[in-house]
C-alpha cells in the first residue's frame, strides 16, 4: 500500500505528494547546544522540521522559504532519487532513508525521501511521515548546520543497516517455516523481502551519488576539512551497506527457486501419504466388498459369527499390511 496519496495540485494538474491521511502535519524546532540539537521555541530555532506538511504548510514553505515547488514535492515523493541543487539563497539536499515498518506492510520494508534546505543561518527539513528527526546516538558532535546534514545522512545509513539486519533475521525465520510449510504464505513473505532489498539497493546507490556530489561541492556548502573527512567516512559506510545489501539480495534471489520447490515437494509428500492411506482403505474395502456381493461365497450358509469375524480380520490385516510396507520401505 502506497504511503503517499496522489491528489491534483493547483491549476497545473501536477500530482502533489502529501503525507499519509492518518498523520497530522507537525512542525518541530531545534537549536544547537553543546554539540547536539535540542528542542526550542520557534523564535530561537536554527532547525525547523516539517512532518507530513499539508496545504497550509506547503504554502508557507513556498512563500516564506522560497522553496521551489518541484523540489518541495521531490522531498515528499518516495520514488524520487537523491540529489543536490543550489538556489540563490539556499542549497537543497534530497536523500533517501528507510520508512518505519508497520504491520500492514506485510514484510515489505519501504523507503522514502527527505529534503534538507540549507540557508545561511537556518536549516529546514521536510519529511513525508512522522518519523523522529534525530534518533539514536550521534557518531560525532554537531556544532553547525552542515554537521546536522551529515548527521541526517549518517542516521539514514544506520537505519538502512538496521533494516538489513531485520531482513536477515526474518529470512532465517522464514526458511525454517518453509521447510515444513505447504502454503504460499511464507514464500510470498520471502518475495516481499526480496523486493525490499531492491528498494534498499536503489536508495543506497542514489545516496552514494549524493555523497560524491556533496564532496565535490563542499566549498559551496561551507564544509570544512573535518566535515569533509566525516563525509568521506559516511560515503564508505554507505558503500559497505550497499555491498551488504547486494550480497543479501543475491543470496535471497538465488535461493527463491529452490524454496518454491521445497513448498511443492512438501505438498507432493502430503499427497503421497494420502495416496498410501487410500490404498490401505481400498484393500479393506476389497475384502468387505467380496463378502458383501450377492453371489455364492464360502460360509454364506454357516449359522455362526466366525465368518464375519474372519472377514473383518482379513480386511483389517490387509490395511495394516499396506501401512507396514509403507513404513518398512519408507515410501
Amino acid at each position: 500500500m502506497n504511503e503517499t496519496t496522489a491528489i491534483l495540485d493547483r491549476p497545473t494538474g501536477s500530482p502533489r505528494f502529501a503525507g499519509p491521511p492518518d498523520v497530522e502535519p507537525m512542525r518541530s524546532f531545534f537549536r544547537l547546544l553543546d554539540g547536539r540539537p535540542v528542542p526550542c521555541d520557534e523564535g530561537d530555532a536554527q532547525i525547523i522540521a516539517y512532518n507530513a506538511p499539508g496545504p497550509v504548510e506547503e504554502i508557507e514553505l513556498l512563500e516564506r522559504f522560497n522553496i521551489d515547488h518541484h523540489t518541495l514535492q521531490s522531498s515528499l515523493d518516495p520514488e524520487e532519487l537523491s540529489r543536490l541543487e543550489f538556489e540563490p539563497d539556499h542549497a537543497a539536499v534530497i536523500f533517501k532513508r528507510p520508512k518505519s515498518y508497520c504491520a500492514d506492510d506485510n514484510f515489505l520494508l519501504k523507503v522514502t525521501s527527505t529534503g534538507a534546505f540549507l540557508y545561511a543561518d537556518l536549516l529546514v527539513v521536510i519529511m513525508p511521515d512522522d518519523a523522529p528527526l534525530f534518533e539514536g546516538r550521534a557518531a560525532f558532535p554537531v556544532h553547525s548546520l552542515q554537521d546536522v546534514i551529515l548527521r541526517l545522512l549518517y542516521q539514514s545509513i544506520s537505519h538502512f543497516e538496521g533494516h538489513l539486519k531485520a531482513i536477515n533475521m526474518l529470512s532465517d525465520s522464514l526458511e525454517k517455516r518453509l521447510a515444513k510449510s505447504m502454503e504460499n504464505k511464507y514464500l510470498l513473505n520471502m518475495f516481499a523481502l526480496e523486493k525490499s532489498l531492491v528498494y534498499i539497493l536503489n536508495s543506497l546507490s542514489s545516496n552514494s551519488t549524493l555523497c560524491e556530489k556533496l564532496r565535490l561541492s563542499a566549498s559551496r556548502l561551507g564544509f570544512d576539512s573535518d566535515q569533509i573527512g566525516v563525509l568521506e567516512d559516511i560515503s564508505i559506510e554507505n558503500k559497505q551497506c550497499f555491498r551488504r545489501a547486494q550480497i543479501y539480495s543475491e543470496v535471497l534471489g538465488g535461493l527463491m527457486d529452490s524454496r518454491a520447490s521445497i513448498v511443492s515437494n512438501n505438498l507432493n509428500h502430503l499427497i503421497k501419504k494420502f495416496t498410501i492411506v487410500s490404498i490401505a482403505i481400498m484393500m479393506a474395502n476389497l475384502v468387505v466388498g467380496a463378502f458383501g456381493m450377492n453371489v455364492k461365497v464360502p460360509w454364506q450358509d454357516v449359522q455362526s459369527w466366525w465368518p464375519f469375524v474372519l472377514a473383518s480380520a482379513v480386511s483389517i490385516l490387509s490395511a495394516l499390511a499396506v501401512l507396514w510396507l509403507w513404513r518398512a520401505r519408507k515410501w
